[in-house]
């Protein structure tokens, strides 16, 4: 392992390259750190994952809007991300 006077940076490019020498057997375990890497600094999406399940029932109002929402599911009346960017300007 390099010190830190001499390593190199470190590139999205070398750890392709390590990922690409892995055995078989430890891409699980490679995945799953690297997806923990990737999702531990964000605090949205940790407070998501440690919320407490919603457990209270659907009210008739929820249940209402449901069936409004698959309605207008089957009759086209939706739009595309792309068409929400577009109208948003993003």
């Amino acid at each position: 392992m390099a010190t830190k006077a001499t390593a190199k940076p470190i590139t999205r490019t070398a750890l392709r390259k390590l990922i690409d020498q892995l055995p078989e057997s430890e891409l699980v375990a490679a995945h799953r750190y690297l997806c923990y890497l990737r999702d531990g600094g964000d605090p949205v999406l940790q407070a998501f994952l440690n919320s407490p399940l919603d457990d209270e029932p659907l009210t008739e109002e929820d249940i209402k809007a449901i069936g409004d929402g698959k309605e207008d599911i089957k009759a086209g009346r939706v739009y595309t991300l792309e068409q929400v960017k577009t109208e948003l300007g993003l």
